[in-house]
């Protein structure tokens, strides 16, 4: 079982501190939850983990390694997959060769290895059929599809979702998220930040609330619910899964 973990992560901007305390953790097979209101400092802590944003004080590690000063395609070596909330995908490229601009990175594969990945990627998230439609002619669902299989292409540990839920319709958030609890089933842990929480919380098996750059509330959807600062500082007292 792998784990990732920060601790105690510190960040400031021009002497203002905007996260000064936050620590979680994600293990293989655990989908994540990192919430709280806006300006709260999630987004700072999650990009501080991601590799986007350099921290101040606190250590990020995967399975013990320390990897806090690493660069971000270090990290993604290292196990951490990261699908930002702007579309990634390589428009002018089609559906495969986006997968195949990853699986070339693999040198450990051969030709024929990479090609095989490329067409289990295809089936495993119902792709097979636009294999040869360029990325700027996905919808957005079937674009978020393609980006989450090229990101699996990297064989990471963990996948990061920025704001997964963000910009889909109904029917999509639906596919999405049975695409994560997907991930989660195929071994990976999942580090999820959205600014829909009903959808974040709903398919999260724990979540940590970050308010005024502190951790506040850590556990099960149903314990951060229930917490009185929770309610008090973000959602309210008649918010209901």
């Amino acid at each position: 079982m792998a784990i990732l973990k920060a601790e105690h992560l510190a960040k400031s901007y021009n002497g203002r501190k905007v996260v000064s305390d936050v620590s979680l953790e994600v293990e293989s097979g655990k989908i994540v939850g990192l919430l709280g209101p806006n300006g709260a400092g999630k987004t700072t802590s999650f990009y501080m983990i991601v590799g986007l944003v350099a921290r101040d004080e606190g250590v990020i590690t995967i399975d013990g390694n320390d990897i806090s000063l690493q660069p971000m395609h270090n990290r993604s070596r290292m196990g951490i997959g990261y699908l930002p909330q702007e579309a990634s995908i390589f428009r002018r490229l089609s559906v495969y060769d986006n997968l195949m601009a990853v699986l070339q990175t693999r040198k450990e594969l051969t030709k024929e290895e990479r090609q095989d990945k490329a067409e289990d990627l295809l089936d495993e998230f119902n792709i097979q059929h636009i294999r040869n439609n360029l990325g700027q002619s996905l919808s957005g669902g079937e674009r978020r599809r393609v980006e989450i299989a090229r990101a699996l292409a990297a064989n990471p540990k963990f996948i990061l979702l920025d704001e997964p839920f963000a910009g889909v319709d109904p029917i999509s958030v639906i596919d999405i998220k049975k695409i994560i609890e997907h991930l989660r089933d195929r071994g990976l842990g999942v580090l999820i930040t959205d600014h829909n929480v009903r959808e974040t919380l709903d398919v999260c098996e724990h979540a940590y609330i970050v308010s005024q750059g502190q951790l506040i509330a850590n556990g099960t959807p149903e314990h951060v619910l229930n917490d009185e600062h929770v309610k008090r500082v973000y959602l309210g007292d008649q918010f209901r899964l």
